[in-house]
């Protein structure tokens, strides 16, 4: 695939040099340009020339040839800065990598590194690797994590997750890191096949993310000498503190579940921290609706109003992270070399552009709509819609385990005693116990239990979004189950709510039954309609998109559905195992 990191050929850096030298014209030029110098770390005034997609002067001189097809750009009215950088983004969210790289741009985030849980488990390398070099052609620059495990219990986790295929991973230019490390307490307790992929990704000057919530001192200590580099689970500026004490880069969190950022900075201001050269900001990859407000824009926003200084808020979203992933000489930054991703605010106090550039070309304008970027061909990637050669049979949904999963807010799981009728077909409304049941998407086994607080009056969701892929059926009547997993299966993928023998809802997720094809401004739209319809039938916590996706994740406590079966996760052991169909 194209190389990121060293991305010009030899006659492109000749012909960089002879802008310098005037015998070649810039592409556009910003005069009279306000911008943030991220190295003497302060506004400064000058011109900007870029070629192509390359920033090749930041000065006092203007270029010496300027041919007519030269764009000049007087930037008074505007302060300039480096585009945004988004370190820690899960861009399979209901939302495609594309459809959010498109709707990041134009809120100035104009670099992601992204997951890469999907691609690992539902592609082949061929595939996803393909998929990589084509995300690599949009105007934004899309950089990768290579995960060490599928964040759950898998039936072929040899397979899926082999060392050749980390190792192949490792080696692309646009992998970034590896991580995010859910499977830490495997390492911690003596696991050295993740040790020694952390190794490798060192030796290739990859970076390690952590992913450890509450975790103590001597926990974060062992994974800092094992090779951890940052993390971003801090919930308090305790742990912040803590992390930067031993060293770790530390990714300030504000998410759909965990919107912490204005109390991380306060508590860490309380606590005497004034420097934030080893702190970033990220979202943690939201659904939809919580981008709303922006993506690291406002967090920026956050970060000033809280007391932050203005140059530090920018540096957290820019330099910082360019610095950390060993990418400064082409990102965080508006200097001689730089890719020319760059922000035009109205004030330094407002962190939401109002034009970018990216790789040297608009991505917005004022007062113009973004422009919409042409839409991938999916198929070509192995990414299509969900297609399923079974039938769901009357005897699926059968339900006599004795024990269930209680929630205990969005995303934690307890075990239960089952103490209802679970041999009807309905269940009562004056509790909020709920069938649910995870089927393997080629129909070969089922896991049935109970789910309690997900709902008090839900007729049936069925839905293909989840952590592997496999498929997800909720409800209190089985006849609305079955109805909204027909209707899953027939629009491709999707989550489709039921009730009272109609369809009541359905967002269609036709790439790969994970992602809409949908622009993240109409899919923002129709989530904010599920969240509504599911609240109004008792759903009672932050975020159910999250909730569906971490039924399976075994990285957080207590008790997880899986495709190997219920599984305790304190005690790494299947409770009961899946049934054969």
């Amino acid at each position: 695939m194209g190389e990121q990191r060293y991305r010009w050929k030899g006659s492109e850096l000749r012909a960089q040099a002879a802008v310098i030298d005037g015998k070649q014209s810039p592409t556009k030029v910003l005069v009279n340009a306000t911008y943030l110098h991220s190295y003497f770390r302060e506004w400064v005034k000058g011109n900007i020339w870029i070629h192509g997609d390359r920033i090749v002067y930041a000065g006092e001189r203007l270029p010496d040839r300027v041919d007519e097809a030269c764009e000049i750009v007087d930037c008074r009215g505007y302060v300039l800065v480096p585009g945004y950088i988004e370190p820690h983004v899960h861009p399979f969210q209901l939302y495609n990598p594309h459809s959010f790289a498109r709707y990041a741009a134009a809120h100035g985030t104009t670099t992601l590194l992204n997951d890469n849980l999907f691609l690992l488990l539902q592609l082949d390398d061929e595939e996803a690797l393909f998929f990589l070099q084509e995300m690599n052609a949009l105007p934004t620059s899309m950089y990768w994590w290579c995960r060490f495990d599928g964040q759950t219990e898998l039936e072929r986790e040899e397979e899926q997750v082999s060392n050749a295929r980390i190792k192949r991973w490792l080696d692309q230019e646009a992998v970034l890191q590896g991580g995010e490390l859910t499977s830490w307490p495997k390492v911690a307790s003596g696991d050295d096949i993740i040790l020694y992929w952390m190794q490798e990704a060192h030796r290739r000057r990859r970076k390690i993310e952590g992913h450890f919530p509450g975790a103590s001192e001597k926990t974060l200590v062992k994974m800092a000498l094992f090779g951890a580099d940052g993390d971003h689970e801090a919930m308090t500026g305790k742990e912040v503190r803590m992390r930067l004490w031993h060293g770790y880069t530390v990714a300030l969190r504000h998410s759909s579940i965990r919107p912490d950022l204005p109390v991380l900075l306060e508590e860490m201001k309380a606590l005497g921290i004034r420097h934030y050269d080893k702190c970033l900001l990220t979202t943690d990859g939201s659904p939809p609706a919580f981008y709303e407000n922006g993506v690291i824009d406002w967090l920026i926003r956050i970060a000033i109003e809280h007391g932050v200084p203005v140059i530090d808020a920018y540096a957290m979203a820019t330099i910082n992270a360019a610095r950390h992933y060993g990418i400064e000489h082409l990102h965080g930054s508006i200097a001689t070399g730089r890719i020319a991703h760059i922000n035009f605010l109205r004030s330094a106090h407002d962190p939401t552009p109002a034009q970018v550039l990216a790789k040297g070309e608009w991505v917005k304008r004022d007062g113009e709509a973004p422009p919409l970027w042409p839409a991938p061909e999916w198929s070509r990637f192995g990414i299509r819609p969900l297609s399923l050669s079974w039938e769901l049979e009357w005897d699926d949904l059968q339900f006599s385990m004795p024990m269930g999963l209680r929630m205990e807010n969005a995303v934690i799981l307890k075990p239960y005693s089952v103490s209802i009728d679970t041999s009807r077909d309905r269940l009562g409304h004056d509790h909020d116990e709920c069938f649910l049941a995870l089927f393997d998407r080629n129909g070969r086994w089922r896991v049935n239990t109970m789910l309690k607080g997900f709902s008090s009056v839900l007729g049936g969701l069925a839905s293909s979004y989840s952590n592997t892929g496999d498929l997800i059926l909720i409800g209190k009547h089985k006849e609305d189950m079955m109805l909204a997993f027909r209707r899953m299966k027939e629009i491709g993928g999707g989550i489709v709510l039921a009730e009272d023998g109609e369809i009541l809802f359905e967002l269609s997720l036709p790439l790969g039954g994970m992602m809409s094809s949908l622009e993240v401004d109409e899919l923002i739209n129709e989530e904010k309609t599920f969240v509504r319809l599911l609240r109004e039938r008792g759903y009672p916590f932050e975020d159910p998109v999250y909730s569906l996706l971490f039924l399976q994740s075994t990285h957080l406590p207590y008790v997880r559905v899986t495709q190997r079966g219920i599984y305790d996760v304190m005690h790494k052991t299947v409770l009961f195992p899946s049934i054969m169909r």
